[in-house]
């Protein structure tokens, strides 16, 4: 099955599509949001709210590692996953849509492995999908790549941090893209994220960054998210082998 992993502005996918069932998994590490099933392309599609409903946990509080159980749980084997972005370029504008390649972890708080009782190390050289990325590039308009630079929130960074993103080669910033992209390789699901640009980062804008701001950037967004998702499910087999499907066969263990 195919899974979404929903972030901000993104429950208008349960508006447009039909849900054909609802259900919440426990799992060993907590019990998850509501997920709902969609029908999309006549393909089931997983919807889980990352933030749960009414986007009620913050960032640093979701539980990752119940999220991504509860999906391979019901046998999704690949995940789109909607993040919301500020920018570290003015080429990068808000509104438009990044499709990260590779990602610098800046978060110090999170339970960031499902083996903490053996010795596992998979290898992140490419944390994202390949074939998830090239088909959602290929299914709408897209920064075709850039690094994602994971903060911890729920603060806003400072620009001093901005600028030092920046100067290591950050494209986009955001609180929810890591430990989510590691635990799904972990689980060997194939994972993409797709983030949605609300906003100018701190100091990259001369303007005081709002949350007010962010949200009214990600309406903005909606209808160009909805139509890259259903695209992207149109051309993505819920069948296809990957090697991401595979990677702890080259684990060190």
């Amino acid at each position: 099955m195919i899974g979404i992993i929903g972030g901000t502005g993104t429950e208008s996918l349960l508006e447009t599509y039909p849900i054909t069932s609802e259900t919440e998994i426990k799992t060993k590490y907590g019990t998850s949001p509501k997920i709902s099933i969609l029908e999309i392309d006549n393909k089931e599609v997983a919807y889980i709210p990352r933030h749960s409903e009414g986007h009620s946990v913050p960032p640093h509080k979701i539980n990752y590692r119940a999220n991504i159980e509860a999906l391979k749980t019901i046998n999704v084997n690949q995940i789109y996953a909607t993040n919301s972005v500020g920018s570290l370029d003015t080429n990068i504008e808000p509104g438009s849509i990044l499709i990260p390649d590779n990602f610098i972890d800046f978060t110090h708080d999170r339970i960031s492995t499902f083996f903490d009782d053996e010795v596992v190390h998979i290898d992140c050289t490419n944390p994202y999908c390949e074939s998830l990325r090239n088909i959602l590039n290929e299914s709408g308009e897209t920064h075709p790549y850039g690094i994602y630079i994971a903060t911890e929130g729920p603060r806003f960074e400072t620009g001093a941090e901005i600028q030092f993103y920046k100067l290591i080669g950050g494209k986009v910033v955001g609180m929810t893209g890591v430990p989510e992209v590691v635990l799904a390789k972990e689980r060997q699901i194939c994972y993409s994220s797709i983030c949605t640009v609300t906003n100018y980062a701190a100091s990259i804008s001369p303007n005081k960054l709002t949350i007010t701001e962010v949200l009214d950037a990600m309406k903005d967004c909606e209808e160009k998210l909805i139509q890259l998702i259903t695209k992207t499910i149109e051309k993505t087999n819920p069948k296809r082998d990957c090697e991401c499907q595979h990677i702890l066969d080259d684990a060190i263990i």
